[in-house]
């Protein structure tokens, strides 16, 4: 394999043409492949962390996908989540659906990601067996100086939480933001408040000096923990 000349590559440029040339399939095996050994690795330096990675929606179709997966996860006992978005569900429901539900049965988290960014149907929300609902960074990056974002994000708080899941703000990048979600009810955050993307070397010494904690008393905000800013796919 020849090493990538272009620098950084965002998954916005090569994630739909892995998917057009169905490399999509290897290419998230790697990663979860991967997430099950770092995962040890995490485990190894005392910390008991699931990891989430993000599901193309073309994946949640495919049978022999969910098996090799399924293999995977309960060989190794991994503690996975997956992060999927509403319109992937949409390609075709009936199996997105009831693929999502074999995961959710052996102890894979299903998380809704990116909310309110696409056609978010409370049709499908009620069906999906998801624990987790992420806001997409579109409502949070103005959560501060917007007069209905603020609206939006506590009303989608309240809904997530009647159907008994957890909340997610995707984006968070000042205090003010962090404070008024927790006075919202947010259960977690994620964004570059807590840190840039790191690598896992990085990831167990930001742990280790519990960066994560000291950032969450700055304004005692009763969140049930910080998302963690390193994520696979």
């Amino acid at each position: 394999m020849e090493a990538c000349d272009q620098g950084l590559v965002l998954p916005g440029d090569f994630i739909p043409i892995a998917e057009e040339s169905r490399d999509i399939i290897a290419l998230t095996l790697w990663t979860i492949r991967r997430s099950i050994r770092d995962q040890k690795t995490l485990v190894a330096h005392g910390h008991d962390l699931r990891i989430f990675i993000n599901i193309a929606g073309v994946l949640l179709a495919d049978a022999r996908f969910v098996r090799t997966v399924c293999a995977l996860v309960e060989a190794s006992g991994a503690r996975l989540g997956f992060e999927i978005t509403e319109t992937s569900v949409i390609r075709d429901p009936e199996s997105a659906i009831a693929n999502l539900k074999i995961f959710a049965d052996i102890g894979i988290v299903i998380a809704i990601d990116d909310y309110g960014a696409g056609l978010s149907s409370l049709a499908y929300l009620k069906q999906l067996p998801a624990r987790e609902l992420k806001i997409d960074k579109l409502f949070v990056t103005q959560l501060t100086s917007s007069n209905r974002d603020p609206l939006i994000v506590r009303s989608t708080i309240d809904l997530a939480h009647a159907l008994e899941m957890e909340v997610v703000a995707e984006g968070v990048e000042t205090q003010a933001a962090m404070a008024l979600l927790s006075v919202m009810g947010c259960d977690m955050i994620q964004g570059f408040l807590i840190s840039r993307p790191i690598n896992l070397d990085a990831l167990i010494h930001f742990l280790a000096d519990e960066k994560h904690l000291a950032i969450a008393a700055d304004v005692r905000a009763p969140f049930n923990r910080l998302a963690t800013v390193w994520k696979r796919g």
